[in-house]
């Protein structure tokens, strides 16, 4: 059973403001969630040690990095046996390119998400990484005209 960990209202002050800028001190954070500096403190190590917080990241902005196509990449297997989905798994998890792999329900197995600099860039992942694996049946891409909403930031 899991065992959620309570919010409280200053708990999610803190987490909505850390979610946006996670570089701001615990002066400035206690400031803006009207308590004490020793209180966010507290409260923003209780989070970390509970899982909710977890490590501290900054956020690249891919075409500043000539990443500038967004592909979401279906994938169906052959086979559905342990080894098979294990062997997938981690390959996908060794391919720094994709930024995401879920195993979905429905018509597919899984769902890729990547970032790529072009179509060759992606060419050369789908057939050196993803159809060149073994237990690969099928794959179908979709490729993002234009990010509408992203966010990494989560309701609380």
């Amino acid at each position: 059973m899991n065992e959620y960990f309570h919010l409280d209202d200053l708990d999610r002050k803190i987490l909505t403001i850390l979610q946006k800028d996670a570089s701001l001190g615990t002066n400035t954070l206690a400031e803006r969630v009207n308590a004490s500096a020793s209180s966010c403190w507290r409260r923003i190590r209780a989070l970390e040690q509970a899982g909710v917080l977890g490590p501290h990241v900054r956020l690249v902005d891919p075409v500043a990095l000539g990443r500038t196509l967004d592909v979401f990449c279906h994938v169906r297997m052959k086979s559905q046996g342990p080894r098979a989905r294990a062997s997938f798994q981690r390959a996908m998890e060794a391919e720094p390119t994709i930024l995401a792999a879920y195993s979905v329900s429905g018509e597919w197995d899984y769902l890729l998400h990547l970032i790529v600099e072009d179509m060759q860039d992606y060419e050369r992942i789908l057939m050196g990484h993803v159809l060149d694996h073994e237990s690969v049946a099928a794959t179908s891409s979709n490729f993002v005209l234009r990010r509408v909403k992203h966010t990494t930031a989560l309701p609380v």
